[in-house]
């Protein structure tokens, strides 16, 4: 079988699988859920060895510290699996909610059902706890999803398929609700892309070049975002203790992720007294600065920033320091550079608040929270299937009923159009 045989045949089993999970009850979907959970504590020596693989081959291909992070899978992260999982049961299932009913002057009765999306094609790079998220997500959607991971996470992926399957087969589910394209060569994403007639939609989740790759080349509607580059402005009225360990979280709990802090502005009223002090903290913890010549003129350890580093998605302890005059300067400045993934202010004025809030156009907009909160599971979503920026049809974190669209369904007792 070639290679474009092998992927038309998936995507037709995937469409196939998908009009028998719209008659899948909850109850179904959960157990399935529990037993992936239960197998991947059960299985976990072996899924870690399989790891172990893909960990040994990313340091002999030079991957960097950050993505070596995304790949591995320590017993923390197969702990949050599972957590997540279980978490996932207790939610509420979407699917077949009936919503906005009204009653029309004729009698008919007018209501907007929840229904899957159809077959999801995932596409992602390293992490292959996504591989799980993903999965369940669809799974508890009633959607059959496929899922194309990064090279460099190969081994671990083929045997969270074996688990997969196993929990799928255990509950008398079609196996090809949840596949795995077990191959790594590149060609695979092109033909995967060209599916329209089998693929209702494709989430991209990586890095830039991929989301763009997959954006340009597809035919088939695109869930995306390109880069996190997340912003936190310190207001004039902000308070100071509640600004540092806002911003060391933001900066440095896991600076190789999309919600990671980026750029930081500060206002003009409150930097030479606050700058110092968050600068101390953030060496400490291994952050570079480089910033405007006003923040460097306050702190000799802020670097001069290059016009290349503004906006840029660093995924490293680096960070960008602008002192901004106003309230406006920052808008303009985060209108400018960026991304539309998460903003966020720190200020005690319930009035600054409120306009941050109303003018600043993101996915997730926050007061006096870390960026680290846009996160489908910090955000009571259970796991996400990543973090759409593009508006259409999803803006944010995208968990259980960012997967359904809704259809009209009509109550009628004979009526007639006149």
């Amino acid at each position: 079988m070639t290679l474009e045989q092998t992927i038309v045949n998936i995507a037709r089993r995937a469409k196939s699988a998908s009009s028998t999970l719209l008659a899948l009850s909850t109850v179904i979907k959960n157990r399935v859920l529990i037993r992936v959970a239960e197998l991947l504590l059960e299985e976990k020596e072996a899924l870690q060895r399989a790891n172990g693989k893909d960990l040994q081959l990313g340091v002999e291909m030079g991957l960097s510290a950050a993505m070596l992070d995304r790949l591995r899978l320590t017993d923390a992260v197969i702990t949050s699996m599972v957590t997540a999982l279980h978490e996932l049961c207790a939610l509420p299932d979407p699917v077949g909610k009936i919503e906005d009913f009204v009653k029309r002057p004729n009698g008919l009765l007018v209501g907007r059902m929840r229904v899957p999306l159809g077959v999801i094609a995932m596409i992602y790079e390293s992490r292959p706890n996504v591989t799980v998220d993903a999965a369940a997500l669809c799974l508890k959607t009633g959607n059959a999803v496929i899922l194309r991971g990064g090279s460099e996470a190969i081994h671990s992926n083929l045997a969270l398929a074996t688990i997969l399957k196993k929990a799928l087969i255990s509950q008398g589910v079609s196996e090809d609700a949840v596949q795995i394209i077990p191959v790594t060569d590149r060609r695979a994403i092109d033909i995967l892309l060209t599916q329209d007639e089998l693929i209702d939609v494709v989430i991209p989740r990586g890095g830039e070049g991929l989301i763009r790759f997959v954006a340009q080349n597809s035919r088939i509607p695109v869930l995306k975002h390109y880069k996190g580059v997340c912003h936190l402005f310190i207001d004039k009225d902000a308070d100071l203790d509640k600004t540092v360990p806002l911003v060391i979280n933001s900066k440095t709990q896991r600076p190789g992720v999309c919600n990671a802090l980026e750029g930081l502005l500060v206002h003009q009223d409150v930097a030479a007294a606050y700058l110092p002090v968050l600068v101390a903290a953030l060496i400490e913890k291994g952050v570079e600065l480089r910033g405007c010549p006003k923040s460097t003129a306050i702190s000799a350890q802020i670097h001069t920033a290059t016009d290349s580093d503004w906006g840029t998605e660093f995924l490293d302890l680096i960070l960008c320091v602008k002192v901004v005059g106003d309230f406006d300067e920052a808008k303009t400045y985060i209108q400018h550079y960026g991304s539309k993934h998460t903003e966020t202010i720190v200020t005690e004025n319930y009035s600054t608040a409120q306009r941050f809030l109303a003018e600043i156009d993101a996915s997730a907009v926050m007061v006096n929270a870390s960026t680290r909160f846009n996160d489908g599971g910090q955000l009571g979503l259970g796991a996400e299937i990543g973090i759409s920026t593009t508006k259409l049809h999803a803006y944010g974190p995208m968990g259980l009923e960012e997967l359904t669209t809704r259809k009209f369904i009509i109550y009628g007792q004979g009526q007639v159009r006149e």
